[in-house]
């Protein structure tokens, strides 16, 4: 018996190595191909996929679908099935300009974003305030760093490390070259300190945080369920006296539009009330976000806590 234990481990390892392998190809193919061909052929070559994907309900587009009927209990099964499948396309599209966006130059990369006050991001770090801007995967969050670097402010941002290493490091590289300053989440540096230290100078941290990867987050309420989020980025705005700037990114038929909201407050004076206010006021923010640009919230993981344990169990 253990022999074959070991053999089935065996198999499993080296199917996932084979997975990574294959992962790896196809993103750099999909990455040459979305630079060299003319964007209207990249575009219909993406949807393409994305509706062949949609189709074939895999397990990640079943959670997507789960993550959107969460979101709009109103709908049913048919219109439900064509949120998922535009939210596939949207999905696609962010990696379709994902992979053509560093050949665009600084005044592309401004034409096709539109900003509305951006001078809630602005105006603090012009007067030595840190700011926590804090997203969800909403839009093409890559697109709107490049435009926030063209604008002349470097940031620093958190990525998972991915599988292989070699994927991981192209990403990296790639969001580097557009400017800004990136961390792996785990076997690298101490992130929280790195991040305080970027904070207490003044600078900008950006946190995609509408899922938490640390199985450390907080239960907060997200559209009248539980549902676990990072608590990082409260934890860091309080720490360090920063703004806690919440942004939502989306599509629309042209352009990627960029909204900065109120800055996120709280009169909690124990640090860990205040980070659960400040978590459960963000959670607000993405569920609202999120039903009015359902279509573009690109979650094919489990968020709500109930989805996560089948998950586990399963």
């Amino acid at each position: 018996m253990v022999p074959l234990i070991r053999a089935n481990d065996r198999l499993r390892a080296t199917r996932h190595r084979a997975g990574e392998v294959v992962s790896a190809v196809g993103y750099g193919a999909g990455w040459s191909m979305a630079q060299r061909l003319p964007e209207p052929w990249v575009a219909r070559g993406f949807d393409a996929i994305a509706d062949r994907a949609a189709g074939r309900d895999s397990r990640a587009v079943a959670q997507l679908r789960a993550n959107l009927g969460r979101a709009h209990p109103d709908l049913g099964d048919e219109a439900l099935t064509a949120l998922t499948r535009e939210a596939m396309r949207s999905y696609l599209r962010y990696w379709k300009e994902a992979f053509r966006l560093p050949r665009w130059s600084s005044a592309e990369i401004r034409s096709r974003l539109v900003a509305t006050n951006a001078t809630r991001l602005f105006d603090p770090l012009a007067s030595g305030q840190g700011v926590v801007a804090v997203l969800g995967h909403l839009g093409n969050w890559d697109h709107a760093g490049a435009w926030v670097t063209t604008q002349g402010v470097p940031f620093t941002t958190v990525a998972e490390r991915l599988h292989p290493e070699s994927l991981y490091d192209r990403f990296v590289a790639y969001r580097e070259s557009l400017g800004m300053e990136v961390l792996p989440l785990t076997g690298g540096p101490d992130v929280t300190q790195v991040l305080q230290e970027r904070l207490r100078a003044g600078g900008l941290v950006a946190l995609l945080a509408d899922r938490d990867l640390s199985d450390s987050g907080m239960e907060v309420d997200l559209l009248g369920e539980p549902a676990r989020l990072p608590a990082g980025p409260a934890l860091l705005a309080l720490r360090t006296g920063s703004v806690l700037l919440p942004v939502v990114s989306h599509y629309d038929s042209t352009h990627t539009r960029l909204e900065f909201l109120p800055p996120l407050t709280t009169t909690e004076a124990r640090m860990r009330d205040g980070v659960r206010d400040l978590t459960q006021q963000w959670a607000h923010v993405l569920g609202q976000a999120v039903r009015h640009h359902g279509r573009d919230w690109h979650m094919l993981q489990a968020v709500w806590s109930a989805d996560r344990i089948k998950r586990v169990a399963s």
